[in-house]
């Protein structure tokens, strides 16, 4: 705890093997929501440059964020508190986690209420008008909904099987053994009864 706090304690120039050089995969976690985000940073940014790229992610101005870094096993390391020194400066590596204290008196969970976001909305008779709407599009090629002579024609085919099934069922006799058949399940034999199966199942046929 000594040497993270003594990390924390300055600035970061000297701390760090990486220098402002090359690049870093760091996990973002927030004092607002519950989410970690992976993200890759150039260790050449100065902490002030990385907190703008972190207002992206966490949503909290970056003039009201707080940094702290932790290790790959959750070890404090220390504070970022230094915006003109380099993210390089400090003791970064693959796997740290940048955690993002905001002071700007968000409520926790409030860049995540969308309900919150104004919306725009379009009139019905004015979308109705445009031409490059979806539906437009699908009443020009007459899909869904769109299609008055194709649900029609499906209409008359499900009332059509269904009559069909009717007869069948009328046409089976009372008190007789049937083999019953569903996909996904085994075989069950049954009596026809006047409104259902003894297997507990409608449907089957005489057994011969």
């Amino acid at each position: 705890m000594k040497a993270a706090a003594e990390a924390g304690a300055g600035p970061g120039p000297g701390l760090g093997p990486l220098l402002g050089t090359g690049s870093v995969s760091l996990v973002v976690s927030s004092s607002l929501n519950a989410f970690r985000t992976h993200k890759r940073y150039s260790t050449g940014l100065t902490i002030a440059e990385f907190k703008c790229k972190l207002e992206l992610v966490v949503g909290s101005p970056a003039s009201c964020m707080d940094l702290e870094l932790y290790g790959a096993e959750e070890q404090l390391l220390g504070r970022l508190d230094c915006d003109e020194a380099l993210l390089g400066s400090y003791p970064v590596a693959d796997g740290c986690r940048v955690h993002v204290i905001d002071r700007s008196g968000a409520r926790i969970g409030e860049y995540e209420d969308v309900s919150r976001v104004e919306k725009y909305e379009m009139a019905e008779s004015d979308y109705e008008k445009r031409p490059e709407s979806l539906r437009s599009f699908l009443r020009q090629r007459r899909w869904g909904r769109y299609d008055a002579e194709g649900t029609q024609r499906r209409v008359d085919e499900q009332q059509q099987r269904q009559a069909q099934e009717a007869a069948l069922a009328a046409a089976l006799p009372l008190g007789a053994r049937c083999q019953v058949r569903l996909p996904g399940q085994p075989s069950k034999l049954a009596t026809i009864m006047p409104n259902r199966l003894q297997a507990g199942l409608l449907g089957g046929r005489p057994l011969r």
